[in-house]
Protein backbone atom coordinates (compact mmCIF):
# COMPACT_ATOMS: atom_id res chain seq x y z
CA UNK A 1 0.00 0.00 0.00
CA UNK A 2 2.28 2.24 0.93
CA UNK A 3 4.58 1.56 -2.23
CA UNK A 4 1.21 3.00 -4.12
CA UNK A 5 1.14 6.19 -2.33
CA UNK A 6 4.84 6.42 -3.44
CA UNK A 7 3.79 5.79 -7.03
CA UNK A 8 0.88 8.02 -6.56
CA UNK A 9 2.75 10.64 -5.89
CA UNK A 10 5.62 10.58 -8.37
CA UNK A 11 2.80 9.97 -10.98
CA UNK A 12 1.07 12.93 -9.55
CA UNK A 13 3.97 14.73 -9.89
CA UNK A 14 4.70 13.89 -13.40
CA UNK A 15 1.04 14.43 -14.88
CA UNK A 16 1.50 18.06 -13.31
CA UNK A 17 5.08 18.59 -15.15
CA UNK A 18 3.15 16.81 -18.20
CA UNK A 19 -0.04 19.55 -18.05
CA UNK A 20 2.32 22.12 -17.28
CA UNK A 21 4.22 21.88 -20.62
CA UNK A 22 1.19 20.87 -22.34
CA UNK A 23 -0.58 24.06 -21.36
CA UNK A 24 2.12 26.30 -22.47
CA UNK A 25 2.42 24.84 -26.01
CA UNK A 26 -1.28 25.31 -26.15
CA UNK A 27 -1.03 28.43 -25.08
CA UNK A 28 1.63 29.45 -27.46
CA UNK A 29 -0.56 28.20 -30.64
CA UNK A 30 -3.76 29.49 -28.96
CA UNK A 31 -3.52 32.90 -28.53
CA UNK A 32 -6.50 33.47 -26.37
CA UNK A 33 -5.99 34.07 -23.05
CA UNK A 34 -9.03 33.09 -21.23
CA UNK A 35 -9.73 29.66 -22.66
CA UNK A 36 -10.09 26.64 -20.20
CA UNK A 37 -9.13 23.32 -20.61
CA UNK A 38 -10.76 20.55 -18.79
CA UNK A 39 -8.95 17.74 -17.26
CA UNK A 40 -9.82 15.35 -20.15
CA UNK A 41 -8.59 17.69 -22.95
CA UNK A 42 -5.02 17.74 -20.93
CA UNK A 43 -4.85 14.25 -20.74
CA UNK A 44 -5.91 13.66 -23.83
CA UNK A 45 -3.28 16.11 -25.40
CA UNK A 46 -1.14 13.80 -23.59
CA UNK A 47 -1.52 10.82 -24.99
CA UNK A 48 -2.14 12.15 -28.59
CA UNK A 49 0.93 13.79 -27.80
CA UNK A 50 2.43 10.55 -27.31
CA UNK A 51 0.39 8.56 -30.31
CA UNK A 52 1.57 11.43 -33.05
CA UNK A 53 5.26 10.33 -32.29
CA UNK A 54 4.52 6.82 -31.43
CA UNK A 55 3.01 5.28 -34.17
CA UNK A 56 5.08 6.90 -36.85
CA UNK A 57 7.99 5.47 -34.87
CA UNK A 58 6.88 1.99 -35.49
CA UNK A 59 5.82 2.09 -38.85
CA UNK A 60 8.68 3.75 -39.83
CA UNK A 61 11.27 0.48 -39.04
CA UNK A 62 10.97 -1.94 -42.13
CA UNK A 63 9.16 -5.31 -41.24
CA UNK A 64 12.74 -6.95 -41.37
CA UNK A 65 13.95 -5.11 -38.88
CA UNK A 66 11.46 -5.82 -36.63
CA UNK A 67 13.12 -8.27 -34.82
CA UNK A 68 16.11 -6.43 -34.23
CA UNK A 69 17.87 -5.22 -30.58
CA UNK A 70 21.19 -3.98 -29.83
CA UNK A 71 23.73 -6.57 -29.04
CA UNK A 72 26.84 -4.15 -28.27
CA UNK A 73 27.62 -2.82 -24.49
CA UNK A 74 25.09 -3.58 -22.36
CA UNK A 75 21.72 -4.16 -24.35
CA UNK A 76 21.64 -7.73 -23.22
CA UNK A 77 18.14 -9.29 -22.77
CA UNK A 78 16.55 -5.95 -24.10
CA UNK A 79 13.34 -6.38 -25.98
CA UNK A 80 13.32 -6.01 -29.74
CA UNK A 81 11.91 -3.57 -31.62
CA UNK A 82 8.16 -5.68 -32.28
CA UNK A 83 8.52 -6.35 -28.72
CA UNK A 84 8.74 -2.57 -27.56
CA UNK A 85 5.77 -1.64 -29.63
CA UNK A 86 3.44 -5.30 -28.22
CA UNK A 87 4.36 -4.06 -24.68
CA UNK A 88 3.34 -0.95 -24.86
CA UNK A 89 0.39 -1.73 -26.48
CA UNK A 90 -0.26 -4.14 -23.96
CA UNK A 91 0.13 -1.55 -21.05
CA UNK A 92 -2.14 1.26 -22.78
CA UNK A 93 -5.00 -1.38 -22.45
CA UNK A 94 -3.87 -2.93 -19.01
CA UNK A 95 -4.05 1.10 -18.01
CA UNK A 96 -7.32 1.47 -20.41
CA UNK A 97 -8.85 -1.24 -18.53
CA UNK A 98 -8.10 -0.15 -15.23
CA UNK A 99 -9.39 3.36 -15.63
CA UNK A 100 -12.44 1.93 -17.04
CA UNK A 101 -12.79 -0.73 -14.39
CA UNK A 102 -13.00 -3.50 -16.49
CA UNK A 103 -11.07 -6.61 -17.64
CA UNK A 104 -8.79 -5.56 -21.26
CA UNK A 105 -10.89 -6.31 -24.11
CA UNK A 106 -7.53 -7.84 -25.87
CA UNK A 107 -5.02 -10.74 -24.59
CA UNK A 108 -2.35 -8.54 -23.13
CA UNK A 109 0.28 -11.55 -22.74
CA UNK A 110 1.73 -10.51 -19.41
CA UNK A 111 1.94 -7.28 -20.67
CA UNK A 112 4.03 -8.56 -23.32
CA UNK A 113 1.03 -8.63 -25.80
CA UNK A 114 -0.43 -11.72 -28.01
CA UNK A 115 2.76 -14.29 -29.31
CA UNK A 116 0.58 -14.81 -32.38
CA UNK A 117 0.41 -11.36 -33.31
CA UNK A 118 3.59 -10.96 -35.39
CA UNK A 119 3.49 -9.58 -38.69
CA UNK A 120 4.54 -5.83 -38.72
CA UNK A 121 0.65 -5.01 -39.90
CA UNK A 122 -0.52 -6.72 -37.05
CA UNK A 123 1.62 -5.20 -34.55
CA UNK A 124 0.94 -1.69 -35.68
CA UNK A 125 -2.93 -2.40 -35.81
CA UNK A 126 -2.65 -3.78 -32.39
CA UNK A 127 -0.93 -0.47 -30.96
CA UNK A 128 -3.19 1.42 -33.12
CA UNK A 129 -6.19 -0.38 -31.29
CA UNK A 130 -4.44 -0.11 -27.83
CA UNK A 131 -4.31 3.93 -28.26
CA UNK A 132 -7.81 3.95 -29.41
CA UNK A 133 -8.96 2.21 -26.40
CA UNK A 134 -6.91 4.80 -24.22
CA UNK A 135 -8.62 7.24 -25.45
CA UNK A 136 -11.52 5.58 -24.74
CA UNK A 137 -11.00 5.15 -20.95
CA UNK A 138 -9.46 8.79 -20.91
CA UNK A 139 -12.78 10.32 -22.15
CA UNK A 140 -14.15 9.36 -19.52
CA UNK A 141 -11.70 11.53 -16.24
CA UNK A 142 -13.59 14.44 -15.53
CA UNK A 143 -13.09 16.97 -12.76
CA UNK A 144 -15.31 14.77 -10.79
CA UNK A 145 -13.40 11.40 -10.88
CA UNK A 146 -9.79 12.35 -11.67
CA UNK A 147 -8.87 12.19 -8.43
CA UNK A 148 -11.04 9.19 -7.35
CA UNK A 149 -9.13 5.94 -6.71
CA UNK A 150 -9.49 2.17 -8.77
CA UNK A 151 -8.05 -0.77 -8.33
CA UNK A 152 -4.50 -0.82 -9.46
CA UNK A 153 -3.60 -3.37 -12.32
CA UNK A 154 -0.45 -3.59 -10.37
CA UNK A 155 -0.86 -5.68 -7.74
CA UNK A 156 -3.09 -5.43 -4.59
CA UNK A 157 -4.19 -1.41 -3.65
CA UNK A 158 -5.62 1.59 -5.50
CA UNK A 159 -4.72 4.22 -7.93
CA UNK A 160 -5.97 7.60 -9.21
CA UNK A 161 -7.29 7.71 -12.15
CA UNK A 162 -5.27 10.14 -13.09
CA UNK A 163 -1.93 8.20 -11.71
CA UNK A 164 -3.19 5.67 -14.72
CA UNK A 165 -3.79 8.09 -17.25
CA UNK A 166 -0.68 9.94 -16.91
CA UNK A 167 1.37 6.68 -17.07
CA UNK A 168 0.01 5.83 -20.20
CA UNK A 169 2.18 9.06 -21.46
CA UNK A 170 5.07 8.59 -19.20
CA UNK A 171 5.55 4.74 -19.72
CA UNK A 172 5.14 5.01 -23.65
CA UNK A 173 7.38 7.78 -24.22
CA UNK A 174 10.13 5.63 -22.15
CA UNK A 175 10.30 3.10 -24.49
CA UNK A 176 9.79 5.31 -27.25
CA UNK A 177 12.84 7.15 -26.07
CA UNK A 178 14.00 3.08 -26.73
CA UNK A 179 12.94 2.90 -30.53
CA UNK A 180 14.14 6.46 -31.06
CA UNK A 181 17.69 4.25 -30.55
CA UNK A 182 16.79 1.51 -32.24
CA UNK A 183 15.58 3.04 -35.31
CA UNK A 184 19.00 5.39 -35.54
CA UNK A 185 21.03 2.05 -35.41
CA UNK A 186 19.15 1.07 -38.53
CA UNK A 187 19.71 4.22 -40.07
CA UNK A 188 16.42 5.52 -39.81
CA UNK A 189 15.67 9.07 -39.08
CA UNK A 190 12.59 9.04 -36.41
CA UNK A 191 9.37 10.84 -37.94
CA UNK A 192 9.07 13.08 -35.18
CA UNK A 193 13.03 14.61 -35.96
CA UNK A 194 11.95 14.75 -39.79
CA UNK A 195 9.32 17.72 -38.91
Amino acid sequence: MKGNSVVSTCLTLAFLSACALTIAATAQTNKTKDEHHSVTQVLESTVGNLEHDFVPAAEAMPEDKFGFAPTGGEFKGVRTFAQQIKHVAAVNYELGAAILQEKPPVDIGDESGPASVTSKADIVNYLKASFAYAHKAIATINEGNFLETVKSPFGEGMITRLSLATSIAWHGFDHYGQMVVYLRMNGIVPPASRR
